[in-house]
């Protein structure tokens, strides 16, 4: 499967992919990134490289490595449920 880093269809099917991936398997952004790749066989570097092209789940894979302590907190947020 060849798939091209310059164009923004890329990054939004990526995104899609990923969201359904968390829906019917029910596991988290990491694990649902990891999975596409693996799936895909391609480096976990051009998916984060699709990651920065999308702001919103570049927000929510930020959110989750916060709340795992997987890197260090940047922002102060309030609780949301």
């Amino acid at each position: 499967m060849a798939i091209t880093l310059d164009t923004l269809d890329t990054a939004v099917k990526f995104a899609k992919d990923i969201e359904n991936l968390i829906n019917d398997k029910r596991i988290s952004y990491i694990e649902a990134i990891s999975l596409w790749c693996e799936t895909h066989d391609l480096e976990l570097e051009y998916a984060a490289s699709l990651i920065r092209k999308n702001k919103n789940l570049k927000s929510k894979v930020q959110i989750e490595a916060e709340t795992l302590n997987f890197m260090k907190k940047k922002n102060s947020r309030l609780p949301v449920s």
